[in-house]
């Protein structure tokens, strides 16, 4: 019986799909978790590698996603598509390793009240610039909502069914990370977090955190959805 839920979209990813797919049998055997490959509108050949990869594979199992409309909808379709009572998501670059999020899974076990409990990552070794930026944008949030927003875009996140069935109208794009850690403090739950090495990516290439063009973009766009989730708070 399916206990633990992880989603992973999947975009353009097909360089790093075997090292991915490799370490997620690694960390996860028991068939109390389930891990969804998204793949999340991919140009490339990451459905037929997916496909390929998991034949008869009991655990890992892959949902396909005709049109890229933004990374929060990958995750979304996933997470609608999980049978587990505990939901994750985490990205494919392996930047961060699966394990982090069997630890995560493992903090929220240990929880006293798992329905009002949410486990997110924090993220070190990151590159100075990288760090900055991630430090201006928890402070802008901070100071917007007058509540504290570190490291928001961290991975993994982990919580329970029951939050996941609060949210109403989450964000498509990369605003879905802050749109979960705000409902999260919004709701009062126990915020969890430790300690994640986020590492070089060793496959493929950001789709996002390409340039400074590529940032300012990003930035824009964060601006935008936060002051409109503000509005609607």
């Amino acid at each position: 019986m399916v206990k633990f839920s992880l989603i992973i979209p999947c975009y353009n990813e097909a360089s790093g799909i075997p090292a991915l797919f490799e370490r997620c049998q690694e960390v996860f055997q028991s068939p109390e978790y389930e891990v969804i490959l998204v793949d999340n509108g991919s140009t490339d050949h990451t459905q037929t590698l997916l496909a390929e990869l998991l034949f008869k594979q009991p655990i890992i199992r892959t949902i396909c996603l005709n049109t890229n409309i933004g990374y929060g909808k990958g995750i979304l379709a996933g997470l609608e598509s999980a049978q587990g009572d505990v939901l994750a998501w985490t990205h494919a670059d392996l930047q961060t390793d699966p394990q982090d999020v069997l630890e995560g899974f493992k903090l929220f076990s240990q929880t006293r009240n798992l329905q009002k409990s949410y486990i997110k990552g924090l993220r070190y070794g990151r590159s100075i610039p990288d760090f900055f930026f991630a430090v201006c944008m928890s402070c802008f949030e901070t100071l917007l909502f007058r509540k504290l927003l570190w490291d928001i875009n961290a991975q993994p996140n982990v919580f329970s069914r029951e939050f996941y069935d609060t949210w109403v109208d989450p964000p498509h794009d990369f605003s879905l990370d802050l749109f979960v850690y705000f409902q999260a403090k919004k709701q009062g739950l126990n915020i969890i977090r430790f300690p994640v090495f986020f590492g070089l990516r060793e496959h493929g290439v950001s789709h996002w955190n390409i340039s400074w063009k590529d940032k300012m973009m990003f930035i824009y766009r964060t601006f935008k959805y936060s002051l409109k989730l503000k509005r609607e708070s």
